[in-house]
């Protein structure tokens, strides 16, 4: 979590995840994500206040319930490697019909880069010989959220 926040505050962000979480788990109401709108808010407390890159992937039933969110893979301050194949290789594990990306930007910048772009059409590529949909891809820059479908990116 980022240095600007004290112990104190970086606790009350962490139980507030683990609030969502169990709320997200004992009413699968909340597990459905389809509303960009609600994904974005759940990735801003699960990447917002992250001082390295960190990339997560949302496991989706079909009906777009979670299965279950992680961070896959974390890098600098700048970037991360990231593997299809592991997104791959869990998604299948999960049963996943479909997958949501994300990703933070520490920087607060939100520009979607080119290398941004290409690794999202790697993994949609990937993603289709299987018959999981990539649903969106998010980019996470402090409390500011950008989403390759509201670009026309995806």
């Amino acid at each position: 979590m980022s240095n600007l926040l004290t112990t104190s505050e970086q606790s009350v962000i962490n139980s507030a995840l683990n609030i969502l979480n169990r709320t997200m788990e004992a009413h699968p109401v909340y597990q459905v994500l389809s509303d960009p709108d609600v994904a974005k808010n759940y990735l801003k407390l699960l990447l917002g206040l992250e001082e390295r890159e960190q990339f997560a992937v949302l496991f989706l039933k079909n009906d777009h319930t979670l299965i279950k969110s992680e961070i896959l893979f974390s890098g600098s301050i700048n970037s991360a490697h990231v593997y299809p194949r592991e997104i791959i290789k869990k998604a299948l594990a999960l049963n996943a019909a479909a997958i949501m990306l994300a990703h933070n930007h520490p920087s607060g910048n939100t520009v979607i880069s080119d290398a941004d772009k290409v690794m999202t059409e790697k993994i949609k590529a990937a993603c289709e010989l299987i018959d999981i949909r990539v649903l969106d891809h998010i980019i996470i820059a402090g409390q500011e959220a950008v989403s390759f479908v509201e670009q026309q990116l995806l």
